[in-house]
């Protein structure tokens, strides 16, 4: 307090109380947040009591991250508190998402020892609009079930529920997930299998066909092929016919293996896996040693 009778303060005294810094304190008086209540004789700024209060409101919002442009807007009284911390935290949370992406691609480059060409397609795709990943959807979609809803009319609705987008508030596994996804979806290979197994699937369906039969199937492959791989049934053995009887019938052995490595299992499990993830549930079991043990007797006897 300078030794006039004023009750005022200059800017050193204020950088002493405050343990700021002159330099800081000028600045923001500077720029409109802490104006002087007076000038000294010599022309030195002048603070009073209020200016210290004000002082330590600016430098908690600082702290707190809002700019000083916000910061001004409250000390002067133009908006509230209230109003400027539920804008900053609207901007922390993108920051918070944009910093999650970042993050999941970085941690996807390092495992994956990425090119350069790879990691700036995984940035391009993760950081991709709602609309924008709504059209890669769309494009596979219809790509995928163009012409086979007559046969199946409930088939596109099937696998459009299955196939999940990125949360609002994805977490680093679930960008991740989702570049893999985009990256999958994209690829014209899997977009060629993924038709194939869908006509398959269409051409069993019918009035004939009961409901749930595709899934009354794979329960069983799952439950005769898992008991077989317990037992050590070879695939190539005679003992693994009496378990493709009971899961197949008198089916043609030729027809159901095309129609199951046209499935591309490896891929559309994965597929499977990465909606899962994305929908923030728990790890759909695959089945890959049941199915490739089916698969591995089929070739077996169609091979002779």
């Amino acid at each position: 307090m300078i030794e006039d009778g004023t009750g005022l303060f200059t800017i050193g005294e204020m950088s002493r109380s405050t343990g700021l810094s002159v330099r800081t304190i000028r600045y923001w008086s500077d720029e409109g947040a802490l104006p002087p209540v007076a000038r000294s004789s010599g022309g030195y700024r002048l603070y009073d009591a209020a200016s210290v209060a004000r002082l330590q409101l600016i430098r908690t919002l600082r702290e707190l991250g809002l700019g000083l442009d916000a910061v001004r807007e409250v000390v002067t009284g133009e908006t509230t508190i209230a109003q400027v911390a539920a804008a900053h935290v609207s901007a922390l949370d993108a920051q918070i998402s944009s910093l999650k992406v970042t993050r999941a691609v970085l941690s996807t480059v390092a495992r994956r020892g990425s090119t350069a060409e790879e990691t700036t397609l995984m940035n391009k795709l993760a950081r991709l609009s709602a609309a924008e990943r709504k059209r890669i959807i769309d494009d596979f979609m219809e790509e995928t079930f163009s012409g086979l809803d007559t046969a199946d009319p409930d088939i596109r609705t099937r696998l459009r529920f299955s196939f999940a987008d990125l949360p609002e508030d994805p977490t680093p596994e679930q960008v991740d997930a989702w570049v893999e996804l985009a990256e999958l979806v994209q690829d014209r290979g899997f977009r060629a299998r993924m038709r194939k197994m869908i006509e398959f699937n269409a051409a069993d369906r019918g009035p004939d066909v009961a409901p749930g039969t595709s899934l009354w199937f794979m329960s069983r492959l799952v439950q005769l092929a898992g008991e077989a791989r317990e037992r050590g049934i070879d695939p190539a053995s005679p003992a693994a016919e009496e378990v493709l009887d009971g899961l197949l019938g008198n089916a043609d052995r030729a027809a159901v293996l095309e129609r199951m490595e046209s499935a591309g299992h490896a891929e559309t499990a994965r597929f499977r896996e990465l909606s899962a993830l994305l929908r923030g549930m728990g790890p759909l079991p695959a089945h890959r040693e049941e199915f490739a043990w089916v698969v591995a007797a089929l070739r077996a006897r169609t091979a002779r």
